[in-house]
C-alpha cells in the first residue's frame, strides 16, 4: 500500500503536520501524564481505524514502557481492570469526543464530570488538546491511506 500524499515531503501538508506536532508538544509539557496521553491516542487511532496511528502510538507506549497487557487492553477498556479511574475518565471522554457525531450534544456532562474528578484544570486542556490532535492525525492519514507497520518509536518527534 502506498500513501495517496506522503504528509511529510508535501509542501501544504507538511506545513499542516508540523503545527499538529507543535501542538502535540505544547501537551507533552502539562502534567498530564504521559500514559495518559499515550493510551487517548491509541484509544482514538483505533475507533477511527487509523492503522498508522494504532502502529505509532502503541509502539511510542512500549518504547515509554507500558505494559503490552494494558496495551492490550484498552479497546475493551470497560472490562479491564488494569487501568485506574482516572484512565478510564480520560478513554471515556475520549470516546465521547472521538464519536462525537454519534452522540446528540457532544461530550455528555456526566462524562465530563468524571474527567473533572480525576484532572485539574490544566490537565483537562491537555486532554482536550491531545484527543482534538489525535482526531485530526486519525483522519488525515486515513485520508491519505498511510500505510501502518513500519514506524520507529521516536521517527516523527
Amino acid at each position: 500500500m502506498e500513501a495517496r500524499l506522503n504528509p511529510f515531503t508535501n509542501p501544504v501538508l507538511g506545513k499542516v503536520f508540523k503545527h499538529f506536532i507543535a501542538a502535540d508538544k505544547v501537551i507533552g509539557e502539562t502534567s498530564l501524564p504521559a500514559a495518559t496521553q499515550e493510551l487517548v491516542k491509541l484509544r482514538a487511532s483505533q475507533i477511527n481505524g487509523c492503522g498508522f496511528c494504532t502502529d505509532m502510538h502503541f509502539k511510542d507506549a512500549v518504547h515509554a514502557g507500558e505494559s503490552a497487557e494494558r496495551l492490550n487492553m484498552v479497546a475493551a477498556w470497560r472490562e479491564a481492570t488494569v487501568f485506574t479511574e482516572a484512565e478510564r475518565a480520560a478513554l471515556e471522554l475520549t470516546e465521547e469526543a472521538t464519536r462525537i457525531a454519534d452522540t446528540a450534544g457532544g461530550v455528555s456532562e456526566e462524562v465530563w464530570a468524571k474527567a473533572a474528578k480525576h484532572y485539574d484544570e490544566e490537565q483537562l486542556a491537555a486532554l482536550v488538546g491531545v484527543i482534538s490532535i489525535i482526531n485530526a492525525f486519525n483522519s488525515g492519514n486515513v485520508m491519505l491511506r498511510t500505510p501502518a507497520g513500519d514506524y520507529q518509536p521516536g521517527q516523527h518527534g
